[in-house]
């Protein structure tokens, strides 16, 4: 992702002698200074060669970087991959991952917390950090042969960290269809019969749980439909309502206390769902509801 060049404000908002300013720049219509300028002419080429110069640096950075991964730590690579990501994407623009996906979470939670930074900065904080994870590279003497892409979660920050697992169709069973929000399948696996509806998985989380975690309204609707357990509790005694309200999903927070769920069960550690939410609205929804009726 390009970084912009500092633009060069204009002298005056009035522009020069009598000519009339363009209201957009301050420039006089005849045209601007920086044209017949040489010295700002300079300034501007020398402001493009320094931001081409970053961004070689950065993509020289991003792919000397797999080659130290055995040395450095989960939070410099985390730190890689947040400026990776802001500046090949931006601002971050996805939704928290679910509950369990815990190595997700910590990506999203160090891309989220560098806001609005530009992507200039990103590409120097990047460059700066794999220097100091090898202090012989030098950027400024970069390798112009062309070089095998690596690819993985955000390029090839933390490919060899995070690696997505990929499940054959075979081998998939009725948790993994319910993950990617196949309700087709996982509907006509309960009305057969095949599948019961409260089906806990190894660590006992049921289907509802797992619809909660990873924000799937729609099936979790029909599970409810079809007589899930709303108040089912895994081995760490959460319940559908807990996994919702970590992962910040207020419709599905809204939609389980309607149909019925309790606000007031509490998991092995003691904490109520309201206490694993970071959310004030989800927070006071469900303190309206766990309020004595009267």
């Amino acid at each position: 992702m390009a970084s912009r060049s500092p633009s060069s404000s204009p002298d005056s908002a009035t522009g020069s002698g009598t000519d009339p300013a363009r209201p957009d720049t301050g420039e006089p219509l005849g045209g601007s200074d920086s044209d017949s300028d040489p010295s700002c002419a300079a300034a501007n080429e020398g402001a493009r060669r320094e931001s081409a110069e970053l961004e070689a640096e950065f993509e020289a950075a991003a792919e000397r970087l797999p080659t130290l991964l055995q040395t450095a730590s989960r939070e410099q690579l985390l730190y890689l991959y947040a400026r990776y990501k802001q500046v090949k994407v931006g601002k971050c623009n996805t939704t928290k991952p679910g509950f369990f996906d815990f190595e997700g979470k910590q990506k999203w939670e160090a891309w989220k917390q560098l806001g609005d930074m530009s992507p200039r900065q990103a590409m120097q904080e990047y460059v700066a950090t794999v220097q100091l994870l090898d202090p012989e590279w030098n950027p400024k003497l970069l390798d112009r042969k062309p070089k095998e892409k690596k690819s993985g979660f955000g390029g090839p920050v933390l490919s060899s960290l995070y690696q997505e697992e990929t499940i054959r169709e075979e081998d998939k069973n009725i948790f993994d269809y319910c993950r990617e929000n196949n309700i087709e399948y996982v509907t006509r696996a309960i009305n057969s019969k095949k599948v019961d509806v409260n089906l806990k998985d190894e660590e006992g989380r049921a289907l509802l749980h797992w619809a909660c975690d990873r924000g799937h309204i729609d099936l979790v609707s029909m599970l409810l439909q079809n007589n899930a357990d709303i108040n089912s509790q895994d081995d760490e005694g959460q319940t559908a309502l807990h996994y919702a309200s970590a992962c910040e999903f207020a419709d599905i927070v809204e939609l389980l206390l309607k149909a019925g769920a309790d606000p007031l069960i509490k998991d092995q550690e003691g904490s109520l769902p309201e206490e694993v939410t970071e959310s004030k609205d989800i927070s006071s929804l469900l303190r309206q509801y766990a309020a004595p009726k009267g």
